[in-house]
């Protein structure tokens, strides 16, 4: 039910936004921004769940993830391997997105300037998406393998609904925020 609602309220959020004449392209770019967080945090989850079977038995956390809610800091930040893994996946995240984002450019799609603020404002909020992800992989893995589930099987669907619902509201945001800092540029002329 839980991704059902992800799901649905992602549609609504862009269903609204490519209705408006100023969103013009955000179209091109949803899938984009979805695709890449969706398959990041899927490589993160799988890469946790693989750690919790060599390590443990479902139901029962490592002693060094008995956390039931870790620190954000602990997720990117700690010496293990699992934190090695989200802190190269985030990194992974600008790059990735700048060649989609010059393919785009290439082929001409989206019908919206990738100007140096777009692709600011772009790269944002697929970092913030990335990282969000990134730390509820780490709480969700935690919650299906403490219920006794297999993470792989349980915790990927969640975390893909939940980024796309995060990049599509992000980029709606993007477009309306480009949409006001057009409306404040001077006008040239008359």
């Amino acid at each position: 039910m839980g991704i059902l609602f992800l799901l649905v309220f992602g549609g609504v959020i862009l269903d609204k936004t490519v209705a408006k004449p100023n969103f013009e392209g955000i179209a091109v770019f949803v899938p984009v921004i979805n695709g890449v967080g969706g398959n990041l945090v899927a490589i993160q989850a799988s890469r946790i769940s693989t750690f919790l079977h060599f390590w443990s038995m479902p139901g029962v956390l490592p002693h060094k993830m008995r956390q039931h809610w870790p620190n954000p800091c602990t997720t990117f930040f700690a010496s293990g391997i699992n934190s090695k893994s989200a802190r190269v996946l985030i990194l992974l995240v600008i790059p990735g997105h700048l060649v989609f984002l010059y393919t785009i450019h290439l082929f001409e799609g989206g019908h919206t300037a990738i100007t140096f603020t777009f692709v600011a404002f772009y790269l944002t909020a697929a970092l913030l998406q990335v990282g969000i992800l990134l730390y509820m992989s780490d709480i969700i893995v935690r919650l299906m393998w403490r219920k006794g589930l297999d993470p792989d099987n349980y915790s990927i669907p969640y975390l893909t609904a939940l980024g796309d619902l995060l990049g599509t509201g992000f980029l709606a945001v993007c477009f309306h925020l480009l949409w006001l800092l057009r409306g404040l540029e001077p006008k040239l002329g008359n």
